[in-house]
């Protein structure tokens, strides 16, 4: 029993270890589930299981297949890793701004161009010019000289001009005493024309460009050192032409232009009476009447300047201070004149209007007359009114004669007929068959000198005004012409002492 039950025992034992080894051989790795696919029979991997890599390395096996050197590696990696993802983290901010949404480029574009423009516009607000300003109406003080702050606007179409010098015209002394109703209330800059050079060009201008030389005119607004205006109320000035040519050429050619020619018709063969012959307007008219062959040219003018008329093409130069003009041209031509030229107004106005022939032509265009002084003289003004010429639609019809007025401060609203006009006197300069006579320039400093020069008749071409400071040197000098002139006017006032004391014997001889 014990021999039988031993090898019972023994066999049972052996039975128990060979089962044992055969289910550890047949069993799976524990925690490494089995990867086979059975594409064999065609079934799908569970999708919990689709996710693991196929073929596993040392280091990616779970934890429980590693050997413990590996395992211990594998942690200390992990253990490393966070500590390396944080600088990434950390630098993800740095990179942000490299992958810019378009909304923050536009923004990052936007800082650095207002930046420039609040460099630019602290520049325009420190920028500071020259102007002369009309502070009221009176006498010639009341032009003055200021300084004004920040840069004139550019608005699209216009230049910005550097002045060089300013054309002073008799609208600009009728304007000083109120009487010139197209220069908008005091304060206000006058000045109708000017020459300069372009410093700026506004958007949509593509015909000028910065250091442009270019006349100007406009209605008002141009004594300063810049001044901004429309591209279209500037001209290149021609080659050869100075500064001071160019500020005296537009108004008073413009002028003459459009009174002989559109106006007056003028023809060879005919005869006009040009009224202060001396002046800008008279200047220019003699020298567009010698355009056209065979023109006979009256001229008035004090006799001190007659001279210098008839070498500019005046035929008959006639005092009328000391001669009644109306006589004098009688004389000459018994059955008057074709085209008279008035810029005097008043009863001058009805002489101008007798004195034409059949077929006359009278061209209005100023109002001289009611300027006797510095301020306004309401009794010149009043005379004038009350001497006006009026005439009939009959009375004109009955004497074949033709009365025009023009103005050329209200033909502002036709620019396009006034620059064809300035392109053809512009023409002329070129072809040499004018040129502008430049009577003296003065100093923005000098303004009320300058306009007393002018109103006081002592002007023989244009007065100029020039924006730059005076120099020291001319500063200087002014007090010794002044004493120069000081002591003429005594000389000439002893002189007439000596002359009338010397006819006093000789009339109580009489």
């Amino acid at each position: 029993m014990n021999g039988a039950s031993s090898c019972c025992c023994c066999s049972a034992r052996s039975d128990l270890r060979e089962s044992a080894e055969r289910k550890r051989s047949e069993a799976p790795s524990r925690g490494a589930p089995s990867l086979r696919t059975h594409t064999d029979s065609g079934s799908a991997l569970p999708e919990s299981l689709s996710t693991f890599p196929a073929t596993m390395s040392g280091e990616d096996a779970p934890p429980q297949q590693q050997k413990p050197e590996e395992q211990s590696k594998q942690e200390a990696k992990s253990s490393e890793e966070p500590k390396a993802a944080e600088p990434k983290q950390q630098q993800e901010p740095k990179a942000e701004p490299q992958a810019e949404t378009p909304a923050a480029a536009e923004a990052t574009g936007a800082e650095k161009p207002s930046a420039a423009a609040a460099t630019a516009s602290e520049e325009e607000v420190q920028f500071t010019y020259r102007a002369l300003v009309l502070s009221g109406y009176g006498g010639y003080d009341k032009v003055k000289l200021q300084v004004k702050k920040g840069k004139p606007a550019l608005k699209a179409g216009d230049v910005l001009v550097r002045v060089k010098a300013c054309g002073l015209n008799f609208a600009d002394l009728l304007g000083r005493q109120g009487l010139y109703d197209r220069l908008p209330s005091p304060p206000v800059t006058p000045g109708m024309e000017c020459s300069g050079v372009v410093e700026a060009v506004g958007e949509e201008v593509t015909d000028r460009k910065v250091g442009d030389k270019v006349l100007v005119i406009c209605r008002n607004g141009l004594w300063q050192e810049v001044v901004a205006v429309p591209t279209d109320h500037t001209f290149l000035m021609p080659e050869g032409m100075s500064f001071e040519e160019a500020a005296a050429l537009l108004i008073n050619y413009i002028t003459a232009y459009m009174i002989l020619f559109d106006f007056g018709n003028l023809r060879p063969n005919q005869s006009v009476l040009i009224h202060m012959a001396a002046g800008g307007v008279g200047i220019a008219a003699t020298q567009l009447c010698k355009t056209v062959k065979d023109v006979t040219v009256f001229g008035t003018a004090s006799a001190s300047k007659h001279e210098v008329i008839s070498q500019g093409g005046v035929t008959h130069p006639i005092d009328y201070r000391t001669r009644d003009y109306v006589e004098e041209i009688r004389k000459i031509s018994p059955k008057g004149l074709d085209i008279v030229l008035d810029p005097l107004g008043g009863s001058d106005t009805n002489k101008g209007f007798n004195l034409l022939k059949p077929m006359g032509k009278l061209i209005t265009y100023g109002a001289a007359n009611v300027l006797t002084g510095p301020k306004k003289n309401l009794f010149a003004v009043a005379k004038s009114w009350y001497n006006h010429f009026s005439v009939n639609v009959q009375s004109l019809m009955n004497s074949n004669k033709a009365v025009c007025g023009f103005h050329l401060g209200y033909l502002d609203g036709e620019f396009e007929l006034v620059a064809q006009v300035a392109n053809k006197v512009l023409e002329l300069y070129g072809q040499g068959k004018i040129k502008p006579r430049v009577d003296s320039t003065w100093h923005f400093e000098q303004v009320g000198d300058a306009m007393r020069r002018m109103q006081e008749r002592n002007n023989v071409g244009k007065v100029i005004l020039l924006p730059e400071p005076k120099k020291e040197e001319e500063k200087k000098e002014e007090p010794k012409k002044e004493e120069e002139k000081k002591e003429e006017k005594k000389d000439k006032k002893e002189e007439k002492k000596e002359e009338k004391k010397k006819e006093e014997p000789k009339k109580e001889e009489n």
